[in-house]
């Protein structure tokens, strides 16, 4: 039976009891894939979760580069105390440290620290706007991962693959779900910054899922989404005909190659880029948002302007059906030269910065969403690829520390004004190993908030079944209200 025979014999039969067992092949529906399933239905339809989630949409806000939480959130009277002294031996049982730079003089930065609302969590002088939210945010100060480079670190923290392939969480998200607005995509990218965040399009990669579930990045200024406007000469009818006849064309083409997803993938794009020429725009336009609203972003002070309008954009792809926006911050100026929040020197400077420019929005993101009613069904994750050592390096800054480290989570249907896990006394590393709370455990906490059972959630590829944590992951239970 030839592709187009097979084709319509499954379209006539899909309606009976064959298309109801396949029906259930559908992604989000707990069994395998099928690329029969994908010839008989949109892939971005809107799917049923496994049960009833209590979040719709996941803002992704990844501080690139790894600040030193031990300098934001993580309070540490005893590395105050033995600053430049050198780490006792007991501190470093359990771990390598031949991968890093180094065993450097223990280090504790210039902080002044207070402790804020009524669940007491610390905060650092860093900080100030995004500590009137200590009551709304979940903190996980166990958070552990594997490897110290950050190319690594950080498709691990966006696929949890240690190697490039694998589909980042926002794509699987979108195979589960599909898209609750047919006129954006599902899922967003934000980065500020004249170029893409570290590791580039692959940390928003589909993997071995369908390329059509891929994020789209949009870029900072007015026009976010480049080539999106029709030629200045071209009639909207014109346009329409153009793309129809690309349309059957690709058609033709598709029939000849039904598993090509990056041909599928192109296709469905040319009809996502006529309808995103009127939502997109729109979407992404400022303009009538209040002065007030502007304000509480830092839309009025260069520092934070492209950063806030980033978050003030994720609002408002939230507001329309966006299901998963990832916001990756941008780098600073430090001495001429362009830094993430990766300080191996000159932390003071480059975390002064960094936290001027994310402070304010974040919290002005928080404020926002919670007076829209938007927060409880949000769900913001505040996250890098690791963390930073106890020790110093070259007299001024970090190093890499996969061991443990502070991320958090608010809104979303969980327990807000909490700490889940803890540190030992010098920053270093998880104290009690059993609450660790490496990446997949965070992939398969915030499937969960969106109604998706990580062991459910599967695609079969090269004959085996693939889910998005791999072989690993359990919900952390405690961190959901």
């Amino acid at each position: 039976m030839n592709n187009q025979s097979r084709r319509d014999f499954l379209l006539k039969t899909g309606y009976g009891l064959g298309g109801m067992a396949l029906g259930g092949m559908l992604p989000g529906g707990g069994f395998l894939s099928s690329a029969l399933a994908s010839e008989l239905a949109d892939p971005l339809t809107p799917k049923q979760p496994h049960f009833a989630g209590k979040v719709k949409s996941i803002i992704w806000l990844h501080q690139n580069g790894a600040p030193s939480t031990l300098d934001l959130y993580d309070y540490k009277p005893e590395l105050v105390k033995l600053a430049g002294q050198d780490v006792p031996a007991s501190f470093l049982k359990g771990i390598k440290t031949s991968t890093q730079g180094g065993l450097g003089k223990l280090y504790a930065s210039n902080r002044t620290w207070k402790q804020h609302g009524q669940s007491g969590a610390w905060f650092s002088d860093l900080l100030p706007n995004l500590a009137q939210h200590a009551d709304d945010l979940t903190f996980i100060k166990s958070s552990v991962t594997i490897g110290a480079t950050h190319d690594i670190s950080i498709l691990k923290l966006n696929s949890g693959g240690l190697n490039p392939g694998r589909p980042t969480l926002g794509a699987w998200i979108q195979y589960a779900l599909g898209s609750a607005n047919p006129d954006l995509p599902a899922y967003v990218v934000l980065y500020n910054g004249k170029k893409e965040p570290t590791g580039g399009s692959i940390n928003w990669s589909s993997g071995f899922l369908p390329a059509v579930y891929q994020g789209t990045a949009f870029r900072s200024g007015k026009s976010p989404i480049l080539h999106l406007e029709r030629p200045e000469l071209v009639a909207a009818s014109q346009q329409h005909d153009n793309l129809g006849l690309l349309k059957q064309l690709n058609d033709l083409k598709d029939q000849a190659y039904p598993q090509d997803t990056e041909l599928q993938a192109r296709v469905r794009s040319y009809d996502l880029a006529e309808r995103m020429q009127t939502s997109a725009p729109e979407a992404v336009d400022l303009s009538k948002e209040s002065d007030a609203t502007k304000a509480l972003y830092g839309l009025d002070d260069e520092t934070t302007k492209e950063y806030g309008t980033n978050l003030l954009r994720a609002r408002r792809l939230v507001e329309r059906g966006v299901r998963f926006i990832q916001v990756v911050s941008g780098p600073v100026d430090v001495d001429g030269d362009e830094r993430t929040w990766d300080a191996h020197t000159k932390l003071e400077e480059n975390h002064g910065k960094h936290a001027k420019i994310v402070d304010k929005p974040i919290a002005g993101l928080l404020t926002d969403l919670k007076a829209l009613g938007l927060l409880d069904s949000t769900l913001v994750v505040w996250t890098s690829e690791f963390g930073r050592t106890s020790w110093g390096e070259s007299g001024t800054g970090r190093d890499h520390n996969p061991w443990g480290y502070t991320q958090w989570l608010a809104g979303g249907g969980v327990k807000a004004g909490t700490t889940y896990g803890a540190t030992d006394e010098i920053g270093l590393q998880v104290a009690d190993k059993s609450l660790a709370v490496d990446t997949y455990d965070l992939h398969a906490t915030i499937l969960n908030q969106m109604g998706l059972d990580h062991l459910k959630l599967v695609y079969k590829y090269q004959g085996r079944s693939e889910r998005p944590t791999v072989v690993y992951g359990k919900v952390i239970k405690e961190l959901i209200a």
